[in-house]
C-alpha cells in the first residue's frame, strides 16, 4: 500500500521538502509519495482531521502553522514542547505526534564541518524560532557560553530568559546587533533572514574577527555576503543547506524507521540551490 506524506503551510510552494523526500523514497525504492498541502490558518483543524481520516502517514509543518498546530496534536516530544514549535508530525494509529528536528539538523550540519559537541563560545544573530533551535542545540554542551544579538534587544532577552528556565547554569549574554563583538568566540550563527534576498548586506562586519571563527548562516538559498566575507577572512563558513538536509533526514527517519539516503537527498537540494 502506498504511504502518503507531505508538507503543510500557507504558502507552501517555496518548500524544497517534496523534491528532497521524493528523491529519498526513490533511492530506497519505497512505495510512498510526498506532496504539498496549502492550508489557510482558519482551516488548519478541519484539514488535519481530513488528512488523518484519509490515511496520511506523516507530514512536515512550515509557516505559519509550526506553533498553531501544537494544541491540535495528540502529543509532542520533549524537544518540540520546549521549543514551542513542531516541524514534523508522525501519524500512528490515527494519533498525531509532533517533533521538532531543527536542533538535530543544526547539530548534524556542524558535525559535517568537522565540529564535535563540546563547550564553545558562540554568537547567535537573531532571536526568533530559528535562533531558539540553534540555542537549544548549542546549550546541550556543558560550559557553553552564548551571546544572543538581535536588532530588538528585548526579544533577545526573552530568548535568554527562556533558555534560563531549561538551562539554569548556561552562560548567556545579550547584545544589540549593532554592537556585536566576535572577539573570544569560536562560532557565529546567523539565524536572521538577512541574506535571503539578493542585495542583502551582511548582518555583521567580520573585519578583525579571528580566522578560527566558524561561521554558519542558516540562509540556504544562496551563498550569502556573510559566508563570502568569512571565507575571504580565511574562516570556515557555510550556508544552511546542510541543516535543511539533516532536519529533513531526521523527519524521514521518524516516519519510515529507515536510515535516510543522505547523498540522494543532498544531490537534489544542491541541484535546486546551485549557487
Amino acid at each position: 500500500m502506498t504511504r502518503i506524506y507531505g508538507v503543510i503551510g500557507y504558502p507552501v510552494s517555496h518548500s524544497r521538502s517534496p523534491a528532497m523526500h521524493t528523491a529519498a523514497f526513490e533511492a530506497l525504492e519505497l512505495d510512498a509519495l510526498y506532496t504539498s498541502f496549502t492550508i489557510p490558518p482558519k482551516q488548519l483543524r478541519l484539514v488535519l482531521r481530513g488528512l488523518v481520516a484519509c490515511g496520511i502517514d506523516g507530514f512536515n509543518v512550515t509557516i505559519p502553522h509550526k506553533e498553531a498546530i501544537m494544541p491540535l496534536l495528540d502529543r509532542c516530544d520533549p524537544d518540540a514542547k520546549a521549543l514551542g514549535a513542531v516541524n514534523t508530525v508522525v501519524v500512528r494509529g490515527g494519533k498525531m505526534i509532533g517533533y521538532n528536528t531543527d536542533a538535530a539538523g543544526f547539530t548534524r550540519a556542524l558535525q559535517e564541518l568537522g565540529q564535535r559537541p563540546r563547550p564553545r563560545a558562540a554568537v547567535i544573530l537573531g532571536a526568533g524560532g530559528a535562533a531558539r533551535a540553534v540555542a537549544w542545540a548549542l546549550s546541550r554542551a556543558p560550559r557553553t557560553r552564548l551571546t544572543i544579538a538581535n536588532r530588538h534587544v528585548d526579544r533577545a532577552r526573552q530568548l535568554a530568559r527562556w533558555l534560563a528556565r531549561y538551562r539554569p547554569h548556561l552562560s548567556v549574554r545579550v547584545q544589540s546587533l549593532r554592537r556585536v563583538s566576535l572577539a573570544d568566540h569560536d562560532l557565529l550563527v546567523n539565524a536572521t533572514s538577512v541574506g535571503m534576498r539578493a542585495g542583502d548586506p551582511s548582518p555583521v562586519d567580520l573585519t578583525g574577527c579571528p580566522k578560527t571563527l566558524l561561521v554558519y548562516d542558516l540562509v540556504y538559498n544562496r551563498v550569502t555576503p556573510l559566508v563570502r566575507q568569512a571565507r575571504q577572512r580565511g574562516c570556515v563558513a557555510e550556508n544552511g543547506l546542510a541543516m535543511l538536509l539533516y532536519q529533513g533526514a531526521e523527519a524521514f527517519r521518524l516516519w519510515t524507521k529507515r536510515q535516510p539516503p543522505i547523498e540522494a537527498m543532498r544531490r537534489v537540494l544542491e541541484t535546486v540551490h546551485r549557487p
